[in-house]
């Protein structure tokens, strides 16, 4: 299908994230023992046959930079499209320079490249959204429906405060809502597809007039002129917008029916490719109900976690409930529950930290404790 244009939103993200998102953009944020966020979107966009894939960047985006490369590991590393980096812009206003202050304004950014699209159809997305959709469904069902613009709505368990919900009467969207204090309706998990033609119509209108909200300026005001259809997905779904958010999402994935689902075989996900030895685990070690990745040496014990590559945990040493993201050292009796350690943390020998399920610890990156 060479229909589809995707258009992914890297957005910087601090706030709730913490020290998760103090050096990298949500997009970037390590998940699952090998993958980065931004994996998901970008492998969507691929297994439904996109061959060009633009990436709106926002802040603190050198780690997607070093991530993504080329975009070779993910079949977009092409002489005509392919993988596109679009740097942010800054608007100069009376308060002086800011980043962009939403999806309409980033567009309006990249205008000259979306000029450049070829595809009848495009796809929007957020760079943090983790889930395994069909959008070549998505989008037959999008023309077959003859709608203006398919919403991707997510079941209850997805549901958070901070997120845009719909109403939804016989596929059609009948009332765009948000900040809501008490949730209803389906929780929009930001994947949009619509007509190239419309997308550009829809900019160059809120250009013109100063608008800059998606879902404001375009989905709540234009509800009642445009047709817009809800596409449901009762699949995992997760998105990073809090170290909570991460953790529990995190921790689902030692279900193997959430894994089975989330990286089925008919639509796989592709990560960057390491060279990496198999993980060593040593006479004394344990790995019970845990994601151990590649090149990582276990000579301690390690149950219900989430390992990356390269971590090294030492005789003595017990990880419990707790994700290790790459490079990580754990030292000699070391105890770690409820903890997630960012890339090469040391944890010296004789040290015990704890958090708890509902607030975990978070060690900044490289931090020596």
């Amino acid at each position: 299908m060479n229909g589809l244009h995707g258009i992914i939103f890297s957005y910087e993200r601090r706030g709730e994230l913490r020290e998760l998102g103090e050096i990298r953009s949500s997009a970037s944020i390590p998940f699952g023992g090998r993958y980065r966020a931004v994996d998901f979107p970008l492998s969507n966009l691929v297994d439904a046959g996109a061959t060009n894939v633009g990436i709106v960047l926002h802040g603190h985006y050198q780690s997607l930079l070093d991530h993504l490369g080329t975009g070779k590991d993910w079949d977009l590393s092409r002489k005509r499209g392919g993988l596109r980096m679009l740097p942010p812009f800054n608007s100069r206003q009376s308060w002086g320079i800011m980043p962009f202050r939403g999806k309409m304004e980033a567009l309006a950014g990249i205008r000259s490249y979306l000029d450049t699209i070829r595809q009848d159809y495009v796809a929007l997305m957020d760079g943090d959204l983790v889930a395994n959709l069909p959008l070549r469904d998505i989008l037959d069902s999008h023309v077959k429906t003859g709608a203006d613009i398919t919403v991707v709505c997510g079941n209850d368990s997805f549901a958070t405060s901070d997120g845009t919900y719909f109403e939804v009467r016989d596929g059609r969207i009948t009332e765009v809502l948000f900040n809501l204090h008490q949730p209803r309706g389906y929780r929009g998990l930001e994947v949009y597809i619509l007509s190239t033609k419309l997308l550009l119509e829809l900019v160059d209108e809120c250009a013109g007039k100063d608008k800059y909200n998606w879902r404001r300026d375009v989905l709540q005001a234009r509800k009642d002129t445009l047709n817009l259809r809800a596409y449901t997905w009762s699949g995992f779904a997760a998105q990073m917008r809090s170290v909570k958010e991460y953790y529990d999402r995190s921790m689902q994935l030692l279900d193997p029916a959430i894994r089975a689902e989330l990286f089925t075989p008919e639509r796989p996900i592709r990560a960057k490719g390491t060279d990496r030895t198999s993980t060593y685990v040593g006479p004394d070690g344990v790995c019970v109900n845990s994601l151990i990745s590649d090149g990582c040496r276990i000579d301690g014990t390690v149950e219900n976690s989430i390992v990356f590559s390269g971590v090294t945990v030492e005789a003595g040493a017990v990880v419990r409930d707790s994700v290790l993201f790459q490079g990580v050292s754990v030292r000699r009796n070391v105890n770690l529950s409820y903890v997630i350690a960012d890339k090469d943390v040391e944890v010296l020998a004789d040290r015990t930290l704890m958090g708890h399920a509902t607030y975990p610890l978070v060690l900044a990156k490289a931090s020596v404790v």
